[in-house]
């Protein structure tokens, strides 16, 4: 018996259930690859899909299962310029469908994201006709302090490698509270979804992403 794979499904439950009162409609998937089917299940042909930069939608190979529907795909990775996508990821703010992950999720299932630009929390908050996040259960956390402390040390400082930034978290590992050079220029907590039902998160019994 995997025992972490035990606890993860017990804990999942518990989200799940959590999330209800939040509005939120959870599912539990055992892997990434359930996850990216649950994904393509949720969302209807002919609709406009796009997503907010993720290690784990990359991971799940969701992207290339999307790019075969019959969708509208908004892809800012395809833009020819800067200016385009600017562009691309202000039209993502009208799409039916927004996929994203989760930096971080507490056990009483409210969502926990940091940003630099600020795109990818304000299509969680406001626009997509609906959100899809994945996430998987190596976000998971206790509270809401302890999830802004994962993001600072798990997420960001790969992610800051990852974009060959200079801050002073990829220099020495550790969280500064920087200002100028930072990619923490967001910190959003999301507690309820409104309208009901429009953020559906789906929880993977692997560790996926940063």
């Amino acid at each position: 018996m995997d025992l972490v794979k035990e606890a993860y499904k017990i804990q999942g439950q518990t989200i799940i259930k959590n999330l209800e009162k939040r509005l939120i409609e959870g599912y539990y998937c055992d892997t990434g690859e359930e996850a990216a089917e649950k994904i393509l299940s949720l969302i209807q042909d002919g609709s406009s899909v796009s997503w907010g930069g993720s290690r784990t939608l990359d991971e799940i190979g969701i992207k290339e299962k999307l790019n075969d529907r019959n969708l509208t795909v908004i892809d800012r990775d395809k833009a020819q310029n800067p200016e385009e996508r600017i562009k691309l990821m202000k039209d993502a703010l009208h799409c039916n469908y927004f996929l994203t992950s989760t930096n971080a999720l507490t056990i009483d299932g409210e969502l926990v994201n940091i940003d630099g630009n600020g795109n990818r929390v304000a299509a969680i908050c406001f626009g997509p006709d609906n959100v899809i996040v994945v996430a998987g259960m190596n976000k998971l956390t206790a509270n809401i302090d302890s999830a802004i402390d994962r993001v600072r040390i798990n997420a960001c400082v790969p992610n800051a490698i990852r974009f060959n930034l200079k801050t002073p978290c990829a220099l020495s590992g550790e969280c500064k509270d920087c200002l100028s050079t930072s990619i923490c220029g967001q910190i959003v907590v999301t507690r309820v979804s409104k309208p009901q039902n429009r953020i559906k998160l789906i929880l993977v019994g692997e560790n996926l992403g940063f």
